[in-house]
């Protein structure tokens, strides 16, 4: 088993109990399905192998209790296909693939930027683009529509305005990315920020979240210090996370945090957050009160103005 993974494995079963913020919904089920298949399948398993891993799936969510976070089961979902396959990474071609592609974007991207009138608003706009290269919720994307639709679309939730002025209130910024690809992206958020930043990645391998690696591989070890929580979860569980990297989330001036996955774990925590993402999933906004296929700027509990 890779090394952080089994970490990370270690550390939840030392847990009694797992931060509880959104909750997994049966309409939840049917993707835990897929994503063990996809991922069975990417990793190379056998159909053995593969009727394995999705009956183990299905033992995981019979078993889950109620107000398990979706994060919390994805983890065990792949951590299952990691063992059964012995691929400590199924994803790891995709996210290259998915660097490459995003970079390749870059001079087009910097280009549409400059030129904007609101360059701090039309990176935000492309960061969150970004957020489309997941493989959790949404495998299928066509990257460059994305960023044309993302551009001039309404904000369902805007707090831009009030981002703004915690971005000139902050010493710092700690920002918590999401997907491999997506850092790239995000790299253009950061250009503009004028600020300090720690991007923090995963602690080791799950679904296509971004690694140290992948952070490497995008450029934003040139901008920025890169740090990783120290978890291999699709999110931000701050009890199954580093000690030194809660101790940079609790004393951060501020907070950006991309993606559902941080969302739906950290959406509770009283800290001076800013969530960024586009709502792939109708759970995701129910929870919200925005429509799928929306984009958002949510202010954190701790944000008062």
């Amino acid at each position: 088993m890779f090394h952080a993974d089994f970490l990370c494995v270690q550390r939840a079963e030392s847990l009694s109990a797992i931060i509880q913020t959104m909750q997994t919904y049966i309409d939840c089920y049917p993707c835990f399905l897929r994503q063990a298949i996809e991922a069975s399948r990417m990793a190379g398993g056998t159909q053995a192998q593969e009727r394995e891993i999705v009956l183990r799936t299905l033992q995981i969510l019979y078993e889950q209790p109620e107000g398990a976070t979706p994060p919390a089961i994805g983890t065990k979902v792949h951590s299952i296909v990691r063992e059964v396959t012995g691929n400590d990474d199924p994803y790891y071609q995709v996210k290259q693939e998915s660097t490459a592609k995003a970079i390749a974007m870059l001079p087009k991207l910097r280009a549409l930027r400059d030129a904007s009138k609101d360059k701090l608003e039309t990176s935000v706009r492309m960061s969150i683009a970004g957020n489309i290269m997941d493989f959790g919720p949404n495998p299928e994307y066509d990257l460059w529509e994305v960023v044309q639709r993302i551009l001039t679309q309404d904000f369902a939730i805007n707090d831009m305005d009030s981002l703004r002025e915690s971005l000139t209130k902050a010493d710092a910024i700690l920002f918590l990315g999401d997907n491999a690809g997506e850092t790239v992206f995000d790299l253009l958020l950061m250009e503009v920020l004028e600020k300090p930043v720690t991007y923090v990645v995963r602690g080791g391998p799950v679904l296509n979240d971004a690694t140290r690696e992948d952070a490497a591989a995008a450029g934003i070890d040139w901008i920025a210090k890169v740090i990783d929580n120290g978890a291999c979860v699709p999110g931000t569980d701050l009890s199954l996370c580093s000690p030194s990297f809660v101790d940079h989330f609790n004393t951060a001036d501020l907070i950006l945090a991309k993606g559902m996955g941080n969302y739906e774990t950290l959406s509770t925590v009283d800290a001076p957050i800013y969530f960024l993402f586009q709502v792939k999933c109708p759970i995701i906004g129910l929870d919200v009160n925005a429509p799928a296929g929306s984009i958002v700027v949510i202010k954190g509990r701790k944000i008062d103005y």
